[in-house]
């Protein structure tokens, strides 16, 4: 039996959602029942009626997919996948931060860990971002965390002023600038299409065509008629891309943009992950319940 029919045999043996992100190895999305990001894949968790929910993503994600179902047994195939940018800030300097701005609304990136949601006032991805900072009470004062380029996009997006933390993903903050000058010179008329998170997305404004977030990317890619692409984000995405849309050439920015926790699982971590119920992701009843609120609102958003 191939591990792809292993995996399947076990999802149907336990009952078991199979959520995977879309930076996640090609195999893997491939095998998934759903495949998004963070908030596709967010939502699909709150509304499953499986028993088990297997996140093929990083930690953070799992956390997330627990927080919203408490009573599910929720499992990540391998508890090295853990998140460069969620690691820069925690919940201790979350607090200091707050000390320092007595009643801001503190909204914070799905980045981040189950600690630092339940610090937070709202919750958002890179695809609700401006929505949920927009739904704030205007006058009212916000800290925006951790990522610092998404903060400045939506600073922009929504004329808010917004204090940012200076966190960033070691992946998209490579991104730079220069490179999509080099890109436009080697492929002149190639749309480009780039992240909020990538540290080209706001000092390169004018070689940049759009900035989506990864389920944009993916609407794009459904939609396009361009004959070439160019991507700025993690190249898993890619896969799922030119799956949808063969005729047009997608291309990445760079082929070193890959996040090594993302290509953490395989399949047959999966496998062994559904079979052996491993790894399997609690997050404290006290901090579960405070972070469910900003969570809520941000699926809801």
């Amino acid at each position: 039996m191939s591990l792809e029919a292993e995996v399947r045999h076990w999802k149907e043996e336990r009952g078991a959602l199979l959520l995977a992100h879309n930076y996640q190895r090609p195999e893997v999305q491939d095998v998934a029942d759903f495949v998004g990001d963070s908030l596709y894949l967010s939502r699909k968790a709150k509304d499953t009626d499986a028993p088990v929910i297997c996140f093929a993503g990083v930690r953070f994600m799992a956390e997330t997919a627990k927080i919203l179902n408490p009573d599910k047994v929720v499992l990540l195939p391998d508890l090295a996948a853990g998140c460069g940018l969620a690691d820069s800030i925690t919940a201790e300097q979350l607090r200091t931060w707050k000390s320092e701005h007595p009643g801001a609304a503190v909204v914070a990136y799905i980045n981040t860990s189950a600690e630092v949601k339940a610090e937070a006032d709202y919750c958002c991805t890179s695809s609700n971002a401006a929505k949920v900072v927009s739904s704030v009470p205007a006058g009212q004062e916000i800290l925006f965390l951790p990522d610092v380029f998404l903060g400045e996009h939506v600073r922009k997006q929504t004329g808010r002023k917004m204090h940012l933390w200076v966190g960033d993903c070691p992946v998209h903050a490579k991104l730079r600038p220069e490179q999509l000058v080099q890109a436009r010179a080697e492929h002149p008329g190639a749309e480009v299409i780039a992240h909020p998170e990538c540290g080209c997305s706001t000092a390169a404004l004018p070689h940049v065509d759009r900035i989506l977030s990864t389920d944009g990317m993916v609407r794009f890619a459904e939609e396009t008629r361009a004959p070439v692409v160019l991507v700025a984000t993690e190249v898993g995405i890619l896969h799922r891309m030119r799956k949808l849309n063969p005729t047009t050439q997608f291309l990445p920015l760079s082929e070193g943009a890959v996040c090594p926790y993302m290509k953490q699982i395989d399949l047959t971590d999966v496998r062994d992950s559904l079979a052996l119920n491993q790894f399997v992701i609690e997050v404290p009843a006290p901090t579960a319940a405070k972070a469910r609120l900003a969570l809520e609102r941000m699926v809801a958003a």
